[in-house]
């Protein structure tokens, strides 16, 4: 029997199917050729699709479903959801929001609704690492300018000029008179 937890609420069902998913980005670099070189962009967040029956007969288990779905958190986001499911936990999920919406349909024979719904992974340590790095680029970067900017020396008259600008911009026109000639 497949186990399906979401902040420790279960998700109650009959024929409850979770399917995992890793999408890896890649651009084709073969452009006219039968080269197979491709660009590795990065892995997008992974997803479950989970797949489930209801009986009418138990429709507050879609009520509950529903709530869980509909559910928000400060500044009106998607709640983030714990996840425990042996898929999950074997692609490395921690932490989940519901995505693409939730589908019921009625069944053509049985008395019971046919669910569909989508869950996204948050907080992955793809993502971590991304957001890790980005912050290390920018600080190297404004160091940088800073050294050449420091470097080029400007007259006493430029400072009128330079009160409406930001601490970049200044940097950058001291890198413009420097590199221009206008000492």
């Amino acid at each position: 029997m497949t186990l399906l937890l979401l902040d420790g609420t279960a998700i109650q069902g009959k024929g409850l199917k979770v399917t995992a998913n890793l999408r890896i980005e890649a651009d084709d670099l073969s452009g006219q050729t039968s080269n197979t070189e491709t660009a590795h962009k990065g892995f997008k967040p992974k997803t479950l699709t989970v797949t489930l029956n209801i009986p009418y007969k138990n429709a507050a288990w879609l009520r509950d479903l529903m709530r869980v779905a509909e559910a928000t958190e400060g500044g009106g986001q998607l709640k983030t959801y714990r996840v425990v499911n042996d898929t999950a936990a074997a692609f490395g999920m921690r932490q989940v929001q519901f995505a693409e919406g939730v589908s019921a349909r009625e069944d053509d024979i049985l008395a019971m609704w046919r669910i569909q719904f989508g869950l996204t992974e948050k907080k992955s340590n793809p993502e971590k690492v991304e957001k890790r790095s980005a912050k290390g680029t920018v600080t190297a970067q404004s160091g940088t300018g800073s050294a050449v900017g420091a470097a080029g020396g400007g007259g006493g008259g430029d400072d009128g000029q330079k009160q409406g600008l930001t601490g970049f911009e200044a940097t950058l026109k001291k890198v413009d008179d420097w590199l221009g000639g206008g000492k």
